[in-house]
């Protein structure tokens, strides 16, 4: 697997009313949560994997 560049994301961390906490980046669609700060920070770093990978296949459709 090669590495990827993505752009740098600034992400709102709020902590959740039920437990736990709850991250976006405004303007990118991306939303997670944790119930703990640990597993919110993997769960960050899947949900930007998911999403420049589901744009990218999004883009070789339309390059072609």
């Amino acid at each position: 697997m090669t590495a990827q560049t993505h752009p740098k994301l600034l992400f709102v961390v709020q902590e959740a009313p039920e437990g736990g906490y709850t991250a976006k980046a405004p303007g990118y669609g991306i939303f997670t949560q944790g119930e703990t700060m640990n597993e919110l920070l993997a769960n960050i770093r899947e949900a930007i994997q998911c999403h420049f990978e589901e744009e990218n296949r999004h883009l070789s459709r339309y390059s072609h």
